[in-house]
This record gives structure tokens, C-alpha cells and sequence, in this order.
């Protein structure tokens, strides 16, 4: 059986850990319980043939991050403020999914093309102008991501995002999955959604050299059309970084990727990352890689609108 990659992201008060069957969110509610959700992943794009071949199953880590992350997200915040229902679920859900992404296709995508354009009548140039449209994206997006860390809640997501790196590090390190034997690993990941994004945003400006159209919505749409072949190539560029990230021209290339994360992440405490290590034991148990052991956390039955869409 091919090695499986364990990852996975964090939420509010919480990790969701992805497994190669299973899906688990732990999260901490305020009476300092940690809940677990687990569900199984029986949508196609995980269990069909073509979503594991190279750079179709890049579509996966879209979906992962867009689908299954979101939902992941919006529990996690139900349980955080103790209510009683989770009504950030269904429409709802999918349609605050959707207003996130047209805000982020405005922002990200529609700004920084149209001041490229506008740019051009000085530059030219595809290359020239492609380079400015990814420039001022990127940093755009750095901006943002370093605004909102100074946010005292976000900060403690990007905790939790540095519990759910310490605990895949030491899984893949062999250590004991104790919230004292993870504490000693790093905070940084080669495989993180962070490096992807760079590498997403890196990568689009060659993608979009020859798709500088003079119309603003054929450009518009180009940009969003050619997102799943960028992000095919980036995932697989971040698998192969992962695989021989030891070499030193490989080192030199997902440097900037670890960089960025120091933004992303925190160092996490030790309750931050008892909840890691239980989504994570949750997947591991599912998978068979981990016998069934009695625990403390509290686990809350599959409700069907949090079960992946088939």
C-alpha cells in the first residue's frame, strides 16, 4: 500500500485531521470538554481511481480546503459557543461559502488584474504584465494574512494551526503521539495549505502570461478557470518537496513556504495540542493504523448535512 500523508487544518478551537477513510474535527467547547466529529470520506473524489492520480487529485486538496474545510470550520464554531444546534449548517453554510469566495475573487483576483491592465499602457508586455498582476496579489495576500494575525482569535486558530503541524511531524517522526512528546517539533510543515498557496500564487504568474485579454471579464474568468490546472501542478510540486525535501535545491525552494508560515502558525500550549493529537488519533484509529482505546473526549453522532457530498 502506498504511503498515506495525514494532514489537515485548523478550525476554531480546534484541528480537522484528514485520514485516508476518515475525517475528524476535535474541538475544545467551553466547559473544556474535547468533542469529536468523525466521518467517513465517501464522496467520489476520494474514492474513485482518478482522484488519486497526479495533479487531478490536486482537485482533492481544493475540495479539502473548500468543501470539507468549510464545513469542518462551521461546526467547530457551533461547538465553541456551546450552542444547542448547529445552525450554521445546510444553506446557510454553502451560501456563507459562497459570499467568502466571491469577496475573495474581488479582492484577489479582479483587483489586482485590473490595475495590471490598467498598468500596461506603460509596460506592453504579457510577461511584464503578468508578473505585475501576481506581484501586487501576493502582496495583497501577505498583507492580509499579517492583518488578521494580529486579530487575538485568529491568533489562537493559527495556534491550533501550529498544534495540528507538531503533531503530524511527530507522527511522521515516529513519536509518541503525548501532548509532552509533540511540544519538541516544529511548527512547520512542508506540505502546508500556506506553501501551497504561495506556490498557487507563484506558479499563476506564468499560467497567466498568455491569457492577458483586453476585455476585464474575459480576464476575470481566465483566472478563475486555469485555478484547478495551477493548483494540480502546485500540489504536486508540494508532494515531491515532501519526498526529498532533504535535497538542498529542493530545501531552497520550499524555504519561503516555511517563512510564510511563521505568520500562519503559533506555538500552541498544551491543551491545543491534546485536541491535535485526538483528531488525529480519531483518523489513525479509523484507518487501522492505531488499535481502538478508551478515551475522555466526548463524540457527537454524523449528522447529514456535515457528510461529504457524493
Amino acid at each position: 500500500m502506498a504511503k498515506f500523508h495525514y494532514g489537515g487544518q485548523a478550525v476554531i478551537e480546534g484541528v480537522m485531521m484528514r485520514g485516508r477513510t476518515h475525517m475528524a474535527v476535535a474541538v475544545r467547547n467551553p466547559q473544556g470538554e474535547i468533542v469529536i466529529r468523525q466521518e467517513p470520506l465517501t464522496s467520489r473524489i476520494y474514492t474513485s481511481r482518478w482522484g488519486k492520480l497526479p495533479f487531478l487529485r490536486g482537485l482533492t486538496a481544493l475540495w479539502d480546503a473548500l468543501g470539507l474545510g468549510m464545513r469542518a470550520l462551521l461546526w467547530s464554531a457551533d461547538v465553541a459557543l456551546a450552542e444547542e444546534e448547529a445552525e450554521l449548517s445546510g444553506p446557510l453554510a454553502w451560501g456563507t461559502l459562497a459570499g467568502a469566495l466571491a469577496l475573495g475573487i474581488g479582492i484577489f483576483f479582479l483587483i489586482p488584474s485590473a490595475l495590471a491592465q490598467w498598468l500596461e499602457r506603460f509596460w506592453p508586455s504579457a510577461w511584464a504584465s503578468s508578473t505585475i498582476e501576481g506581484g501586487i496579489r501576493l502582496l495583497m495576500f501577505l498583507a492580509y494574512v499579517w492583518l488578521i494575525g494580529r486579530m487575538p482569535d485568529i491568533q489562537r486558530v493559527f495556534a491550533y494551526h501550529g498544534a495540528e503541524h507538531k503533531a503530524i511531524n511527530a507522527l511522521e517522526a515516529g513519536a509518541e503521539l503525548s501532548p509532552s512528546a509533540v511540544a519538541r517539533f516544529s511548527t512547520a510543515h512542508t506540505r502546508c495549505g500556506t506553501s501551497f498557496l504561495l506556490f498557487v500564487l507563484v506558479l499563476a504568474i506564468l499560467f497567466h502570461i498568455p491569457l492577458q485579454f483586453p476585455e476585464w471579464y474575459l480576464r476575470l474568468l481566465s483566472r478563475i478557470v486555469i485555478i484547478p490546472v495551477v493548483a494540480g501542478v502546485a500540489y504536486e510540486f508540494i508532494r515531491f518537496s515532501a519526498s526529498h525535501q532533504e535535497h538542498p535545491v529542493v530545501r531552497l525552494f520550499v524555504l519561503p513556504g516555511l517563512m510564510l508560515q511563521r505568520l500562519t502558525t503559533r506555538e500552541p500550549d498544551l491543551d491545543m495540542l491534546e485536541v491535535a493529537i485526538a483528531a488525529l488519533r480519531s483518523v489513525l484509529i479509523a484507518d487501522g493504523v492505531l488499535a481502538s482505546e478508551a478515551s475522555e473526549v466526548t463524540r457527537v453522532p454524523m449528522v447529514e448535512e456535515l457528510s461529504p457530498a457524493s
